[in-house]
């Protein structure tokens, strides 16, 4: 069974399950995250969001364990909306974490689904 995708960030915050009171700021960040995501090719297509701590990593990851990163990213990105780190090295840090979890599952995504950046030259008729 999956877990929740708002208790484990939580958890990873360090914030009790059973309080309650940050949940919707939470939530805004994840979503936000999500958002990220979604621009970056992943998830389910036209997105994906959270409204309580029944929603899943399944149901955004499906069953691509090469997407458990997703996890871990998820936490450095709301951690830096949510509560940032107090020194600079600290923060710089998380966001070293971050862009190469992004720039790992950006290649993991292109390697499914890579598309040339270079147009097909149209076919001109008649032929000379």
């Amino acid at each position: 069974m999956s877990s929740s995708i708002l208790t484990d960030v939580k958890k990873v915050l360090g914030i009790d399950d059973t309080y309650t009171a940050f949940d919707v700021d939470i939530m805004l960040h994840i979503n936000t995250i999500f958002s990220v995501l979604e621009q970056l090719g992943l998830g389910p297509e036209g997105g994906y969001m959270i409204s309580s701590k029944d929603d899943t990593w399944d149901a955004f990851l499906g069953t691509d364990l090469r997407l458990n990163s997703v996890k871990t990213y998820m936490y450095l990105r709301v951690r830096l909306l949510f509560d940032p780190p107090a020194t600079s090295y600290a923060m710089a840090a998380m966001k070293e974490q971050y862009e190469e979890l992004e720039w790992r599952l950006n290649v993991t995504r292109e390697g499914d689904s890579w598309t040339s950046p270079v147009p097909t030259p149209p076919i001109l008729w008649p032929w000379p």
